[in-house]
């Protein structure tokens, strides 16, 4: 039978990926980001797509209605909205710390809030049993991101995916983590990255290669297939060996 399936973040990089995964499998899915324009030309066959701010309640209270009405019921939830804040309007310059201020409050704002407001509004929407919650972190939840604010906002899912899995267990549902390392064709780095950063990215791994958004959407895929549904509570990582370093 076909499944309802939640992306947020799905129209680019790893949550078209995993939209495209799904709907081969003739799921059907729901497309959530900021632009609307985006979510209509990711070409994703049969999406239904809803333009919203996932970091503004309101916003996501509309789209919890919109998923009422045209699903009913949840069976796949995958979080994959977020990234470094490269996309956001800048902050105020004057003060060292209200720049700080600006870039911790936008980051767990778009990486961290937006996941937990959306979790908490489709809650009781998901199936039971089977259902799925999918969460996209990073490598840099492990090891850092430069400023911190970026890791910090990723990290941040780790435990409250444990509580939810605890949570949603005896629903039968299951809740994991994915954590990519260094991803190509995303719009992650705002366009393309140095080729001497990408070199050096790409000798972290043990794999010598990138990461592609098909690697990511495969695991999340898997994760939500019959065959995982007793592994909960996870974090996988996908990243070719790069967090253990060389």
């Amino acid at each position: 039978m076909a499944r309802n399936i939640v992306i947020s973040g799905g129209g680019t990089g790893i949550g078209r990926a995993a939209a495209r995964v799904f709907a081969a499998d003739g799921d059907r899915v729901l497309l959530l980001g900021r632009r609307g324009r985006v979510l209509e030309e990711a070409r994703v066959p049969g999406a239904l797509t809803y333009a919203v701010d996932l970091g503004d309640p309101a916003g996501v209270r509309g789209a919890a209605r919109f998923v009422a009405e045209e699903l009913g019921t949840v069976d796949v939830l995958v979080h994959s909205a977020g990234g470094n804040g490269g996309r956001e309007p800048e902050g105020p310059a004057e003060d060292p710390l209200d720049a700080v201020a600006h870039t911790w409050s936008v980051n767990f704002r778009i990486n961290t809030l937006t996941a937990v407001l959306l979790t908490e509004a489709l809650k009781e929407r998901l199936a039971e049993p089977g259902g799925r919650v999918l969460f996209l972190s990073s490598i840099a939840a492990y090891r850092g991101s430069g400023t911190g604010a970026y890791a910090a906002a990723k990290a941040a899912l780790h435990p409250y995916a444990h509580d939810l899995a605890r949570q949603l267990g005896p629903r039968g549902i299951t809740v994991n983590v994915v954590a990519p390392g260094y991803v190509e064709d995303t719009e992650f780095f705002g366009g393309a990255i140095e080729e001497a950063r990408r070199e050096r990215l790409i000798a972290e791994t043990s794999t010598g290669r990138a990461g592609t958004p098909g690697d990511v959407a495969t695991t999340l895929h898997w994760l939500a297939s019959p065959g995982a549904g007793h592994i909960t509570s996870q974090i996988i990582q996908v990243n070719g060996g790069a967090e253990r370093g060389h």
